[in-house]
């Protein structure tokens, strides 16, 4: 018997995105913009930095197992604090699930390409992972539904989707709910809701609350606390009953918690995030498609580039990266021809459409020598 199981050895690690400081000593640039992991450009709200401080002197007690901040999600939300699980982000949460829920013949099923750190815990556990492949760069729920046998027990859904920006509406998610066993977990995952939340067509998971569906949400996007791991959850309670025996202990952090209680006070700091947003994503959809480059329409705080072929979309980010820009390859995700470009600040766009044109633009002045072009 292995003392590696067999799965384990077959598995590929996350791969997180390049950092700012390691690029910066590689190729000697004194500036360096990141556009590849999906943070708030804007940084954290000035009242979560306060909290930060104000806790500092008692890290040296063990926290309390994220209780406060459930206790103000249930407020803010309207629901039952044994409602509501938080954790060291939502992929701890993700991990706990797997770990509850699986049994040895069960099998998990959900789009191809889905977030890469779902991909990685999920086949962790050894059990089946199915996948359906998309419709147009959206989840094909139909298909989903169709895919469903005795032995799947958790379905994984992304909405707003990462890697492709897009959302699925109301129609198709209930249409698909009514085909879907009581038996079946479903994760909705709403890392990006805050972005897509005012779309008349996004079906808000917290407005039908049913039983045999878990929403995952997180503080890393629009509240900018990417750093310090904060995730939480909604699902009936006996689901949370149940997560909260094998979560790890003591998560979030003492600091942590300070942080995201404090942030859901800032509703200013949330609404210029998504103006900022907003405002970034129309520009650099715009200018992406203006550079001829094909891409996926978003409801999130980022846009997916698709490229020829996997030459072209490492030409892509390689020449981006040695001029100072981070962007993010998608090969461990699945899609090795696709980029996800990740929305900055107004400079910080711009930073990525400079660096662009000094790579690719020709020096002609013709229309079509402005479009990408690697033969």
């Amino acid at each position: 018997m292995p003392l590696v199981p067999p799965y384990i050895e077959a598995l590929k690690p996350y791969v997180p995105g390049r950092n700012s400081e390691e690029v910066r000593r590689q190729f000697g640039l004194e500036h360096v913009v990141k556009l590849a992991s999906n943070e708030n450009p804007l940084g954290p709200s000035p009242l979560a930095l306060e909290a930060i401080h104000a806790a500092a002197g008692s890290v040296h007690l063990y926290p309390q197992s994220g209780l406060r901040l459930r206790e103000a999600l249930a407020k803010r939300y309207g629901v039952k604090v044994e409602n509501v699980i938080a954790g060291s982000g939502s992929d701890s949460i993700i991990a706990a699930i797997v770990r509850t829920f699986l049994c040895d013949d069960d099998e998990i099923l959900t789009t191809e390409a889905a977030f890469g750190g779902f991909q990685v815990t999920a086949k962790s556990r050894g059990v089946p992972y199915r996948t359906v492949p998309y419709r147009d760069w959206h989840y094909d729920l139909d298909a989903l539904a169709d895919a469903v046998t005795d032995h799947t027990k958790i379905i994984y859904l992304a909405n707003p989707n990462n890697p492709t920006g897009t959302i699925f509406g109301r129609e198709d998610f209930e249409r698909f709910y009514k085909h879907v066993p009581e038996r079946v977990l479903i994760i909705l995952d709403e890392a990006y809701f805050e972005y897509a939340k005012d779309n008349p067509r996004y079906p808000d998971s917290m407005h039908y609350r049913l039983d045999n569906v878990i929403t995952l949400r997180t503080f890393s996007k629009v509240y900018g606390l990417a750093g310090l791991r904060v995730g939480y959850g909604f699902a009936h309670e006996d689901l949370i009953r149940n997560l909260l025996k094998v979560k790890m202990p003591f998560e979030p952090g003492t600091l942590a918690e300070a942080a995201a209680v404090a942030s859901l006070e800032d509703s200013a700091f949330v609404e210029r995030s998504l103006a900022v947003n907003a405002s970034g994503l129309r520009f650099v959809q715009q200018e992406l498609r203006h550079r001829g480059i094909s891409i996926v329409a978003s409801d999130a705080n980022f846009v997916m580039a698709n490229f020829r072929s996997p030459e072209e979309a490492n030409k892509f980010t390689g020449e981006l990266l040695v001029r100072g820009v981070i962007v993010r390859p998608l090969i461990s995700f699945g899609l090795p021809s696709s980029v996800r470009i990740s929305i900055g600040t107004d400079e910080d766009n711009r930073a990525l459409f400079s660096a662009f044109d000094d790579a690719f633009s020709s020096s002609g002045d013709h229309e079509d020598d402005k479009h990408l072009c690697f033969q």
